[in-house]
């Protein structure tokens, strides 16, 4: 599956869009239960919709930090895969660092918006003389009124397939 392909597609019909969120919890697996929703937006960048369900909640009703940090680490990793072709380069999260700023009792949208830029000068470029580099973005999480829910922090190690060790 060409995810970047995908993505794009995703990005100006409402039918692939549909088509995404259908697979999407079939290759991530992990996932499936959250019900997130994958959005590209318009002018770049992946946004993931958390709704607010019962599975999603915490003890008192709030949305449960776990997911929160699951949508960042997905809208992050979409957001870098959408730029960086995964035939040619294999990602793994490093870290993943969250701040709360508010409690949510909403559905809450994930976004991040890294550019291509960003990715050649970060990413691309420093491959071209390093086996590996780390990637690091940022994804703002808020809820539907607007309040700012969450950060997340999240480093990626990219890397070469043909720099890889270990089997597939």
């Amino acid at each position: 599956m060409n995810v970047p392909s995908l993505l794009a597609k995703a990005r100006n019909s409402a039918l692939q869009r549909w088509w995404t969120n259908l697979i999407f919890p079939w290759i991530v697996p992990f996932n499936r239960p959250h019900g997130f929703k994958i959005v590209p937006l318009k002018t770049g960048g992946i946004s993931v919709e958390i709704p607010y369900w019962r599975i999603n909640q915490n003890h008192i009703k709030g949305m449960h930090a776990c997911a929160l940090a699951t949508a960042a680490e997905m809208c992050s990793g979409l957001s870098v895969l959408e730029l960086v072709d995964p035939k040619q380069y294999r990602m793994i999260m490093r870290t993943l660092r969250m701040e709360y700023h508010y409690q949510a009792k909403q559905r809450t949208t994930a976004s991040c918006v890294p550019t291509a830029r960003e990715i050649e000068e970060h990413v691309v470029g420093p491959l071209q003389a390093a086996d590996s580099v780390d990637y690091t973005n940022t994804v703002m999480l808020k809820d539907s009124a607007g309040n700012h829910i969450a950060t997340g922090t999240v480093t990626w190690q990219v890397k070469p397939w043909s720099k890889v060790k270990t089997k597939v």
